[in-house]
């Protein structure tokens, strides 16, 4: 793994023979995660590999790594190994590109033998390093994007669409704009083929990328009879009242999972955009209401830091309502730093926000 600065999986991708003459599934593809070290808990490196499987055993790959909470020191590393029984073996070949060098940082290089994990498309790897200084070791964890449902579903039939990947978002659009589902699994309607564009929250990366996940439609939605005219509308009484909208708001706390920042920053992602619109309209819609915005983090580096981070997570949300047209004094703010987690550090969802009502 990386010590100082490590090295990195970079944007490029290699153009090796992209059919595998082997009976084991390939293992070619974008695969995103982390590099940890037991001695050091409190560091951690986003990686990105981009692999591709060449003729028999032989495996090509691009490896880029951020220093985590510093994405703008990296590393990229050209990457050559083969397939093995369980996974594959990679050795560092060249560095391709290094930012954010300073005197006295390097990059530590070497091997890692990645085991496969085919139901979770997992890769798990350990590092070995040339010793150099205090490298040792690492432990990289690694998840690819991959359809694992049909890729052929009857056109108007509610179909569930699954896709392996960790914290993973759906969008309509290549541009990210149009969210249309988180998690691994996607209930829907689809009249026509239509293409997804997946991308994983778990320790995203500069140079992570959607990955278009295409469904064909068979079949013709079936055609609607022509309706008859609506009869005329009987007025409602005086006293009629519309039935109002289920609250995104309790008197509990209730988790916003698409509200997301930077890895250890406070600054919202835009897929966050989505939801805090909905909450400022109901905030507009409930005049006298007033809520609490806590925030959270990850138990990654010091808990002091995690405290601030936490608090200054919940004032960007509140900001964003503040903006959106709210009264600054109806929010309040809380920040319970890496104290509450939900679960098993490291993971991307203890990097959140809760809004409970205030009574």
């Amino acid at each position: 793994m990386k010590r100082c600065f490590w090295y990195g999986i970079g944007a490029l991708f290699l153009s090796a023979p992209a059919q595998a003459q082997t009976a084991t599934p390939s293992l070619s593809g974008i695969w995103q995660g982390v590099e940890n070290e037991t001695s050091q808990p409190d560091k951690y490196w986003p990686s990105l590999l981009r692999l591709q499987q060449g003729k028999g055993p032989d495996a090509f790959g691009i490896l880029y790594e951020e220093v985590g909470d510093q994405p703008n020191v990296t590393v990229t590393f050209q990457m050559k190994g083969t397939r093995t029984a369980t996974g594959l073996r990679l050795e560092h070949v060249n560095k391709l590109n290094e930012t954010g060098w300073t005197p006295g940082s390097y990059w530590c290089d070497g091997s890692i033998t990645f085991t496969y994990d085919p139901a979770l498309e997992k890769l798990t790897g350990h590092a070995t390093y040339r010793p150099h200084n205090d490298c040792s070791v690492g432990t990289l964890t690694l998840y690819r994007v991959k359809l694992k449902s049909a890729a052929t579903v009857p056109a108007s039939v509610e179909s569930s669409l699954r896709v392996s990947g960790r914290n993973v978002l759906w969008y309509a659009d290549a541009e990210l704009k149009q969210p249309v589902n988180t998690g691994n699994t996607y209930r829907t309607k689809l009249n026509k083929t239509t293409t997804f564009y997946i991308t994983q929250g778990y320790y995203p990366t500069k140079e992570s990328s959607a990955v278009p996940v295409t469904i064909k439609v068979t079949g013709t939605p079936p055609k609607t009879a022509t309706p008859a005219p609506p009869p005329p509308p009987v007025p409602a009484p005086d006293t009629a009242r519309p039935a109002p909208a289920a609250p995104l708001i309790s008197t509990t706390p209730v988790v916003l999972p698409t509200v997301l920042f930077k890895v250890g920053k406070p600054e919202l992602l835009p897929e966050s955009s989505p939801a805090l619109d909905q909450l400022a309209a109901e905030l507009k819609s409930r005049p006298t209401l007033q809520i609490r915005v806590s925030g959270h983090a990850d138990k990654v580096g010091e808990p002091d830091k995690n405290q601030v981070l936490s608090e200054q997570r919940a004032e960007a949300v509140k900001a964003y309502l503040v903006k959106a047209g709210i009264a600054a004094e109806r929010i309040s703010t809380i920040g319970y730093g890496d104290t509450r987690p939900l679960h098993p550090s490291p993971d991307v969802r203890n990097r959140r926000v809760e809004v409970e009502e205030v009574k």
